[in-house]
């Protein structure tokens, strides 16, 4: 068996192993770059070092040292982004003003009152909202009068 072929089993191997650990080498949210491997990337292109070999030598894709490089020329300063949105954007936004309107309608379902408040907002913008106030959706027992009984008879006294 050639050597390349072996090597490419042993990698599938290990890929199904590590999943089968649940260990991944590619978190959701992986870390960002040390800010002094940064600086130290960035000096040397500055020194006049080629991109290329200071890529190669630090272990980063040349896009990323080019955007280190790009961001330190445009700020002073190469350091990682902190302050970003995370997750998506809310489409409810005013929060007292939504829990007045959810106890307001509470006969309605979550499909109507995302209809009345409107926004672009989605039954299911309701649902998780409606969750996130740590309010319940289950609507009351209504009392039918001509209704059935658990027995299955009718309640009426006729």
């Amino acid at each position: 068996m050639p050597l390349k072929s072996t090597h490419y089993y042993f990698l599938l191997i290990l890929k199904k192993l590590c999943l089968s650990l649940n260990i991944t080498n590619s978190p959701s949210n992986p870390a960002p770059y040390s800010e002094d491997l940064r600086r130290k990337a960035v000096a040397a292109v500055k020194r006049g070092e080629q991109k290329t070999d200071v890529s190669k030598m630090f272990h980063i894709s040349r896009n990323t040292l080019d955007l280190w490089v790009k961001r330190e020329q445009e700020t002073g300063d190469c350091q990682a982004i902190t302050n970003f949105q995370q997750g998506c954007r809310h489409n409810i936004t005013d929060w007292e003003r939504f829990e007045a309107f959810v106890v307001q309608h509470n006969g309605k379902t979550q499909a109507e009152m995302a209809k009345l408040w409107g926004d672009g907002v989605t039954q299911q913008n309701m649902s998780a909202a409606i969750n996130k106030l740590g309010m319940s959706r289950k609507k009351r027992r209504t009392a039918i009068a001509n209704g059935m009984n658990s027995s299955g008879l009718s309640s009426r006294n006729d």
